[in-house]
């Protein structure tokens, strides 16, 4: 005879689950009880925030849900932008959250707010639980709904009393089972296959949804065999694996940036997991390529993104089958392949640059120089996810973790947390500008009590530089968007880390590989010089010609 909250736990177990992050409340005593008595470890943050932020990104790198845990109205409503970030970012995640008790209520309104519908819309589903023995098929389908294309989270509250209440009879566990999607039908397979046959300049690019975990070697083997040179968004980026010599860069910005060179004389756009969600990488109009969308499910159709034809199904195989009707027979493969070099230099330019303090091109290069291929950066949001998303090369899937779809401040750093935890033989570093870094910096306290091996990269302006990048580009005076920052060297020796400040530009490669050597939690401050912002990403770029499709 077991309770609900025992019930919940077993049925976590069954889903193979490990850890659950969270900060627990009054509300969750019976669940921190069977967590105890059961094999999954329960991992204390000192926020909800990064809880969710972890949970999502151990979604994002293994394609099984990650679960968080909180208690009812302001913990639950402080996991609400990891769970949207989940949401947007198609990462599959559960999120639990207490509640009072549901049949009595001795504290009034006291801290109650009706958590289902704030997450239900930013949820595949969120859901009260009632009874005991509802748990085990509540839990299976919340686990097979998140991980489903597209994946996203779930949200299931548990009250206080259904968690305390004994099943009198013995619930059974639902057992998981495998999935198999269909692939694309032929007439869909035979009409893209003519079209890009027809191509004189065809173009592949590799969106949010190509970088699902297992899709790295389907999408390996489309480029290598059709040999059609390709590009990625922020979020694709690296999920074709290996050094193919037919990667032309990253959009990173929407038009007129080097890669667009390519994009504009593109006669048919192949975009495969391109989710609309991500900031457009680059817009579509009546002068535009022809595109056909290759997805899991359906485009969504907006005004910068309407394909001309759709391969609608199990990604890898249906490339696999596309491949197969394409393999030696395109002639004008690569045709745009001769602009790749022109296109890759001016990614080069300036990263070898001494002056102090360094711009964002050197740090790109140093970073790379001390990042094996299967290193993993993971950024938080600022000015610099830009210029890593440019110029960050990458040939290992899943080695860049950044977000373009909620792209929110402070994931960075709960991001390498579960990257060091899943590849602890792995070098993880975590980027951050110091605003979004001290909207969860608290978390080093985690993961130096974790004993994680990892590198925190601060890159110090004094300001929400993004933003003030834009003031200056839309001619609006520089004002409100500066602050002050704590001595970062002794606020991680607070926690416990080492930390090391850089003094000059030649100092930040040896003192990265210094830190990964070390071992443990290290933090790395250098300032960073944004004057390359406009002179780069604005004066530099409109003197490229205008997209042909606008």
């Amino acid at each position: 005879m077991r309770n609900g909250a025992e019930l919940l736990v077993a049925s976590l177990e069954n889903e193979g689950v490990k850890q659950v992050f969270g900060v627990p409340g009054e509300e969750n005593l019976e669940v921190i009880e069977a967590l105890r008595r059961s094999s999954i470890t329960l991992i204390v943050t000192r926020h909800e925030q990064p809880a969710s932020f972890m949970a999502a990104t151990y979604g994002r790198l293994t394609g099984r849900p990650g679960v968080c845990l909180s208690t009812l109205g302001p913990g639950a409503l402080n996991l609400a932008t990891g769970v949207a970030y989940a949401y947007l970012g198609a990462m599959p995640m559960i999120a639990i959250t207490g509640q009072k008790p549901v049949r009595s209520s001795r504290q009034a309104g006291f801290q109650i707010v009706d958590v289902v519908a704030a997450m239900r819309p930013i949820t595949k589903f969120a859901r009260q639980i009632v009874s005991p023995a509802m748990i085990p098929t509540i839990v299976r389908d919340a686990f097979r709904v998140a991980s489903e294309e597209r994946p996203g989270p779930v949200h299931l509250e548990l009250p206080e009393d259904i968690a305390a209440e004994k099943e009198e009879t013995a619930v059974p566990l639902v057992a998981p089972h495998p999935v198999e999607w269909p692939v694309a039908r032929a007439e869909a397979l035979d009409r893209a296959a003519a079209m890009i046959l027809a191509a004189e300049r065809p173009l592949v690019m590799l969106g949010a949804a190509a970088s699902r975990p297992h899709l790295a070697d389907a999408l390996s083997a489309f480029v290598r065999r059709t040999q059609i040179p390709f590009f990625n968004t922020q979020m694709g980026k690296g999920a074709v694996t290996g050094g193919s010599n037919l990667y032309m860069g990253t959009a990173a910005l929407s038009e007129r940036d080097y890669v667009h060179m390519a994009i504009d004389q593109a006669d048919v756009i192949l975009a495969i997991g391109h989710d609309t969600v991500e900031k457009p990488p680059f817009l579509m109009g009546p002068r535009g390529p022809k595109v056909i969308h290759v997805g899991f499910l359906p485009a969504d159709v907006e005004q910068v993104f309407f394909p001309h034809a759709e391969v609608v199904g199990d990604v890898g195989p249906s490339l696999a089958l596309l491949a197969d009707r394409l393999e030696g027979r395109l002639d004008r493969a690569q045709a745009l392949l001769p602009l790749r070099k022109e296109i890759l230099a001016h990614l080069e330019e300036d990263a070898r640059a001494e002056r102090f303090p360094p711009i964002p091109q050197r740090i790109v290069h140093d970073v790379r120089q001390v990042m094996p291929e299967d290193g993993i950066v993971a950024l938080d949001n600022g000015m610099y996810k830009i210029w890593f998303a440019r110029n960050y090369r990458t040939r290992v899937a899943n080695t860049l973790l950044l977000d373009n779809a909620l792209a929110t401040m402070g994931a960075g750093l709960p991001s390498a947390m579960m990257a060091a935890m899943l590849h602890p033989r792995r070098r993880v570093l975590a980027i951050c500008g110091d605003g979004g870094f001290m909207m969860n910096s608290q978390e080093l306290e985690t993961a130096v009590r974790l004993g994680l091996n990892l590198v925190v990269l601060i890159l110090e302006d004094h300001a929400y530089g993004m933003i003030r990048w834009k003031q200056a580009v839309d001619k609006f005076p520089d004002w409100g968007l500066t602050f002050g920052n704590p001595d970062f060297v002794r606020y991680a020796e607070s926690y416990g880390a080492r930390g090391t400040r850089i003094t000059a530009t030649d100092e930040l490669a040896p003192a990265l590989d210094a830190a990964f050597r070390s071992g443990g939690v290290h933090l790395v401050v250098t300032p960073i010089d944004y004057g390359e912002n406009i002179r780069i990403l604005v004066e530099t770029l409109n003197q490229l010609p205008a997209a042909n499709a606008l």
